[in-house]
């Protein structure tokens, strides 16, 4: 089949802790992928910096026959999420050639995060310094380490991650969190999603950077019923919508959680900090820890 000529360019400039959920949203329906375009970063003389500001999510609809079909999908699912939160209306831009891949590559930066690791865009030579490189591929935008909640994770499993403990991510998205504990010293890894595109990019993120991980489409269910090689781990992450994450500690997530096992929660605003208390409560666990960036949240708990 022959390549499309010409591409309807999608285009949302919004808050930093929204962009990840929106690129996420539109990936589902964009066969080549979304980008996260900073509008400014704060870069050293090591040029390591991190994205500050509004970001902008940007993707390319194919001009074919199912481009109004593809546009229904894609406004259905922002109006979902702006049930959430407010989005702005997306701007669309009509484009005569697919080469935007190269243009949002130059700006896209290492980021460091928490005391020892950089998020590396894949096409760049490992940086100078001691930081741990995790390569990841930005171009599915399933977790690229610029969303706070991300950060939030990463920052998490780098306190709590003891040396050779295995670890188990529910909804892994671009293999990140995983890869990152892979690099800080991790045993085996689990990572699943519901989401067959999201497993196909955190595999190819694995093999960037050489790591080996189970990554694979499947639900908090399917991980209870043992149908992956870890059933439990000392250390469980959660890095999705708060609503989302009620629901899973309802649907039994505790019970991923070895023997004195610390289970890690993000994706949560401010404002839902309650609920979420209520559903560890319920689950039969206990807060120990709350770290924030903006409006985000990220939080541990053990058993109660």
């Amino acid at each position: 089949m022959a390549e499309p000529q010409s591409w309807l360019q999608i285009a949302l400039e919004v808050e930093p802790e929204l962009a990840e959920a929106v690129a996420e949203a539109l990936a589902r329906y964009l066969p080549d992928g979304v980008a996260l375009e900073s509008t400014a970063i704060e870069a050293s003389d090591e040029d390591e910096g991190r994205a500050t500001g509004p970001l902008r999510v940007i993707g390319y609809i194919p001009v074919d026959a199912q481009l109004e079909h593809t546009r229904l999908h894609i406004q259905q699912a922002l109006r979902y999420l702006a049930l959430i939160q407010p989005l702005p209306e997306p701007t669309y831009t009509p484009i005569q050639q697919a080469n935007w891949m190269e243009a949002w590559k130059q700006h896209y930066q290492p980021i460091e995060v928490g005391e020892r690791l950089l998020i590396l865009p894949a096409w760049l030579e490992d940086a100078p310094g001691q930081r741990l490189p995790v390569r990841i591929d930005p171009g599915m935008a399933f977790g690229t380490g610029v969303h706070p909640t991300t950060q939030l994770s990463l920052q998490m499993i780098e306190r709590y991650l003891q040396p050779g403990a295995d670890l188990i991510d529910v909804g892994c998205g671009s293999g990140v969190l995983s890869i990152a504990a892979d690099k800080l010293g991790a045993g085996c890894l689990l990572g699943v999603d519901i989401e067959n595109d999201a497993i196909e990019n955190a595999r190819h993120n694995a093999e960037l950077n050489a790591v080996e991980a189970e990554f694979a489409v499947g639900s908090l269910d399917d991980i209870l019923a043992g149908n992956f090689a870890l059933r439990q781990a000392p250390l469980v992450v959660a890095n999705i919508l708060a609503p989302i994450l009620v629901r899973l500690l309802a649907g039994g997530l505790a019970g991923l959680l070895a023997p004195g096992g610390r289970l890690l929660l993000s994706g949560i605003l401010d404002r839902q900090h309650g609920d979420i208390q209520a559903a560890l409560q319920a689950a039969g666990l206990r807060e120990i820890e709350v770290v924030q960036m903006g409006d985000w949240l990220g939080l541990a708990a053990e058993t109660a």
